[in-house]
């Protein structure tokens, strides 16, 4: 099945809620048997059972069914929020003492649950790297069990060759997880390139409509057996049911979304290329490595103005359409300035050591008309 007829029917019987086109929520905590046998029966196979809604719930199994056809994974478990599934992903792979290689542009909690987090509780080392092959080959150890990826990644899109990496990580028992948030499953398949776990914010595209936190890991059966038996369990970080009933509302719908971010995005950047205040525009769409393992690029993307500090701020204050806003992926456009939130955190020496243009705009590509989103642009830039 292609995507749109996995979003459509994969993972659904409908005479077991008697023909309902829309999935029923089971809003409910707990489930009863109807003998000690069948409790019995649950208990030995409790990753499949229906016990707890902790555990597992019918309304999050089709979400789940979807997710994992969708990415061609085994299984996929989600989680309470796209954080809860890195991180589980992670600790899945990595005991007290080991190694991590992860790129340095990744996304910044993650960075930090593995820096300040396991580094400094659980003594694990990190090598923040630009994500090239020969890097990782240089910088893996005896003790490295982790390889974690982002592709493209938060901010600046860099893209890192899946398959090569996949293939030597496999060949060295080394464990691999990517962040495919960016591109969404329509766009890119990190599994079928080798990969181990596949994570997702959903808050952002799978749901697509800005009213859900969740995320979610895709794996083979065994990884996500043993994923749901300790991380998920362990730490409780279950989807409730109402959520992934909104997330599987707003699955259908994926594909076109995509679609329309994408060619939204390409009218908008077109425009910008060509605007003497636009010094450089980062977006993943002339990359080899991309175009060598997606099929398709969407609506997040940034640009660099001829600006100072306060000119980035007056920028996305003029904008009328591109909401002011942190997240992205779901039907708003948001513009975000980044040197608001790091000047705060780094001194000016440092920001210029780090490369961070203080004209550096993040834009989201929504799903307005494109005409009117390159108007705001227009009449934005026109006050800088």
């Amino acid at each position: 099945m292609r995507p749109s007829t996995i979003i459509a029917h994969h993972g659904e019987d409908r005479k077991d809620y008697h023909g309902a086109v829309v999935p029923p929520i089971f809003q409910n905590s707990l489930f009863t048997f109807e003998n000690a046998d069948a409790i019995d029966h649950a208990f030995s196979n409790v990753e499949d059972a229906y016990i707890y809604t902790r555990g597992n719930n019918p309304t999050v199994t089709i979400l789940e069914e979807k997710v994992a056809a969708l990415e061609h994974g085994e299984a996929c478990k989600f989680f309470s929020s796209g954080m809860s599934a890195i991180s589980s992903a992670i600790l899945h792979f990595v005991n007290a003492g080991d190694h991590v290689i992860c790129i340095d542009s990744v996304y910044g909690p993650t960075s930090n649950f593995l820096s300040e987090y396991l580094g400094k509780k659980f003594k694990i080392e990190i090598d923040f790297i630009k994500g090239g092959l020969d890097e990782i080959i240089e910088k893996t150890r005896h003790n490295t069990s982790l390889i974690y990826l982002e592709s493209p990644s938060s901010g600046i899109y860099a893209c890192q060759d899946l398959k090569a990496i996949a293939d030597y990580a496999r060949d060295k028992g080394i464990g691999t997880v990517v962040d495919n948030t960016w591109a969404s499953p329509i766009f890119q398949n990190p599994l079928k390139l080798g990969i181990d776990i596949v994570v997702h914010s959903a808050s952002k595209y799978l749901c697509g409509h800005s009213d859900v936190v969740a995320g979610c890991a895709v794996s083979s059966r065994k990884i996500i057996k043993e994923m749901f038996m300790g991380e998920h369990q362990f730490l409780g970080s279950k989807i409730s049911p109402f959520e992934a009933w909104l997330i599987l509302r707003g699955l259908r719908t994926l594909p076109i979304r995509m679609e329309r971010h994408q060619s939204s995005t390409r009218k908008v950047l077109d425009y910008l290329g060509s605007h003497p205040k636009v010094l450089e525009i980062l977006y993943p769409d002339k990359d080899p490595i991309a175009l060598k393992q997606m099929k398709g690029f969407s609506g997040l993307f940034s640009v660099v103005l001829d600006t100072d500090g306060q000119g980035a701020r007056d920028f996305i204050d003029c904008l009328n359409y591109f909401s002011i806003g942190f997240s992205w992926g779901g039907f708003e456009s948001l513009a975000y300035a980044p040197i608001i939130s790091l000047s705060k955190e780094l001194p000016p020496d440092k920001l210029k050591a780090a490369g961070i243009h203080p004209g550096l705009i993040r834009l989201f590509a929504g799903l307005e008309d494109p005409e009117d989103l390159i108007e705001d642009l227009k009449q934005a830039l026109d006050k800088i």
